[in-house]
This record gives structure tokens, sequence and C-alpha cells, in this order.
């Protein structure tokens, strides 16, 4: 497994591209070498025909904290360090985002603050049962930096998303899971069995076909539905006239599994 830094490590098992947060002494907490680390790491999952899909762990008993406080401290002493540190988060986020790869995400302890914001870009997250998940930027005077303010009101409406900020409470894995925050929930000790086991699933399907599932629905989510619903005809088209369909239909009339290059 190798990592830039060693704050974020790298591996491809079965198709799965494995970034994993390595700051465990840190509480993951996000770091410049962190954001690298995991701007690397995407970027060479991106680029590998073998990837197909990107699974975002973390060492320890703890997910991620949030921002590192001691380099948003130093930060703060200029203006346009400060700048450059909160774009970059931003950049990273919308780099899990735009992948053309579905990103998973499994929560293995507490998420909170940029760690409940980095989770949220992700495509689909898994989360142990013990998990806890929150923000924490109202106890401390902070601003969500992370796209908070933005992700959490799509993702459990604008009431519940103002409650959770204001009140920098915890929920458990199960309240995240009914809130729509986390997909799944499982075993503390079945967590990285069964989210890799899901990403192994994911990787065994057209690549093409997934990432145009994936950037129809998040486009959709920026435009008019009759855009929206456009741009996913036109989608559509492309697709009905590409060897992965040819595949995937052969596949079918043979009763066989489709094998997509």
């Amino acid at each position: 497994m190798s990592g830039s830094g060693n704050e974020v490590l790298q591996k491809v098992v079965d198709g799965v591209g494995i970034m994993t947060l390595n700051r465990p002494e840190k509480f993951n907490c996000i770091s410049s070498g962190l954001m690298d680390g995991m701007a690397n790491a995407i970027e060479a999952f991106d680029n590998d025909p073998n990837v197909r899909v990107i699974l975002l762990d973390a060492v320890g008993k703890t997910f991620c904290t949030g921002a590192d406080l001691d380099e948003v401290m130093a930060a703060r002493k200029d203006r346009a360090t400060l700048s450059a540190f909160i774009s970059r988060i931003h950049e990273i986020f919308r780099r899990m985002e735009t992948s053309p790869l579905p990103v998973v995400v499994s929560i293995n302890g507490l998420a909170l603050a940029g760690g409940i914001e980095m989770m949220m870009a992700a495509d689909v997250a898994f989360a142990a049962k013990s998990a806890q998940i929150g923000d924490q930027h109202a106890q401390y005077g902070l601003i969500p930096g992370g796209g908070g303010t933005q992700r959490l009101p799509r993702l459990v409406g604008l009431r519940r998303a103002l409650d959770l900020m204001y009140t920098n409470k915890w929920l458990s894995a199960e309240e995240a899971e009914n809130w729509g925050l986390v997909n799944y929930v499982v075993a503390n000790d079945a967590l990285a069995d069964t989210a890799l086991d899901y990403c192994r699933n994911l990787a065994q399907k057209s690549r093409t076909g997934l990432t145009a599932m994936k950037h129809f629905s998040r486009q959709g989510m920026e435009v008019s539905p009759s855009d929206g619903l456009t741009l996913e005809e036109e989608e559509v088209i492309n697709g009905l006239l590409g060897s992965d369909v040819e595949e995937g239909l052969e596949a079918f009339q043979a009763r066989r599994k489709p094998n997509f290059a």
C-alpha cells in the first residue's frame, strides 16, 4: 500500500481503488498533506482503467474529526494562506463528486465537522453501528468550511440541517441512516468486509454506465428537471450505441454474466 507522505494510503484490490486516511494520532483530521494525498489517490484511480470504484476509509477508531486546527490557527495569520487552505478542501471534496468513478465511504467511528463534510461528498455511505456523525462548528464559533451549508440541506432537508449545525449534536449511525446521511449501517467488525464486497460488486459493472449515472444524477441536482431529462436522453442514445451495452445485451441473450472491458 502506497501513499503521499503516508497521510493517505492507496491500493487497488479487485478493481477497487482504496483510499485510506492515515493520521490516527490526529483523529485523521484534514491537513494540507492529507489533502494532497487524497488528490493524488483520486487522480491515480481515475486514470487507471482497471479501477471501477473508489472506497474511502480510515485507519484507527475515528474516521475524521475535521480540519487540523493547528494548521488553521497558523493559516489565520495570513488571509491568502487561509483562503488557499479552505479552497483546497472544497477542491478535494468536489474531486470526489466529479470523479467518473463511484465513491463509497466507510465510516468507522466519529465523522465530525469536516469529517461529515467529507463523507457527504461521497456517493454511497456505510457506517459502523457505533459510528457517530455530527457538525461541531457552532460550538467553537466556526462556520462549516467544506460545503456543509450546501450539501447537508440537500441530503436531509433544511430544518434538519440547520438543527444539526445549530446544536452541534451527534447522530448515531441509525439516526444518520434514517436521515439519509448513511445508506447502510453494519456491525463494527463487519464494516470493512461489507463495504469492500459492495465495491467489488460495483467493479464488475460497466464503468461507462456507472460514470454516466453518477454524472447526470449529480448534474441534475444543479439544473432544472427539464434540462436534466434532456441530458439523460442524449446520454442514453450514446450508451445504447456503445460497446458495454452491446456486451450487456449479448450476455442477457446468452444468459451469462457480462464481461465489461
